[in-house]
């Protein structure tokens, strides 16, 4: 069975101490092998119920002890102060929610690129190259996902990006998407739920005409255009919640790094 332990970090941009969760996989401390790494947004909310903000976590450790490859995983603790994790999640300047974003996202992977990876490369028995290392998260964590393999694409090969609402940064992520050079190499999952989808037209088909589906779409178009392989879920019955991400798991993590499709 893997284990989960946790380490304080400096994250500089707030100047506040930040939480790591991190995986280790099984027969981890029983030989000298080196694993690929996932980074992850709101790890707190990744391995077990009574860590997580809402009670319910994504059972990601339960799935990575039953999963055929071997994975660390470092999950990044946000801030839970106010609306901080909302600036600190944030790549685009925007009045939303009734406030203007103090967007630190760029801010945030500066720090995830340099401080924890770093600290994971010298600390832990990692495959530091861009080919062995991804990124996920969910809601915010994904938009920050999907920005991060595009504009940090020399470092992350995969990324995991669900529930990302593409139709809401959709013209930011057009503006992204053609000041980057995507490797041929690199893989993207994108998701959304059949309750997240914004507007449906009377009769439609959700997975297809719903506000958010369409943007999901026009967008993927774009990233195989630009080069890029993707994989575009749509979850029938799916919620903005960690058990419908939970249900992914093997979806996303099967696509990423064995390169099969369900």
């Amino acid at each position: 069975m893997g284990t989960v332990f946790t380490h304080d970090m400096w994250y500089w941009p707030a100047e506040r101490m930040r939480t790591l969760h991190v995986y280790l996989p099984d027969g981890y401390e029983d030989s000298d092998e080196r694993y690929p790494v996932m980074y992850f947004f709101d790890g707190h909310n990744l391995f077990f119920d009574e860590r997580a903000t809402y009670g319910k976590s994504w059972g990601l450790k339960s799935f990575l002890d039953q999963w055929e490859k071997p994975l660390i995983i470092v999950g990044m603790e946000c801030s839970h102060e106010g609306d901080a994790r909302l600036d600190e999640y944030c790549p685009y300047s925007r009045h939303m929610f009734g406030r203007d974003i103090n967007a630190m996202g760029e801010q945030t992977f500066q720090w995830i690129v340099n401080d924890v990876k770093g600290w994971a490369d010298a600390n832990l028995r990692t495959w530091a190259h861009r080919e062995a290392t991804g990124i996920g998260g969910s809601s915010m964590g994904g938009l920050m996902s999907l920005y991060g393999i595009l504009a940090h694409n020399d470092v992350f090969s995969k990324a995991a990006c669900l529930s990302t609402g593409v139709r809401v940064w959709g013209r930011e992520l057009k503006r992204e998407l053609r000041q980057a050079t995507p490797d041929p190499d690199t893989r993207i999952y994108l998701s959304w739920g059949e309750y997240e989808a914004g507007h449906v037209r009377k009769g439609a088909n959700p997975a297809t005409d719903s506000s958010e589906a369409r943007a999901e779409l026009e967008y993927v178009n774009r990233l195989e255009a630009a080069g890029a392989t993707t994989y575009c879920y749509f979850q029938p019955e799916g919620r903005h919640c960690e058990a419908c991400w939970e249900e992914q798991n093997g979806r996303y993590l099967d696509f990423l790094w064995l390169n099969r499709r369900w």
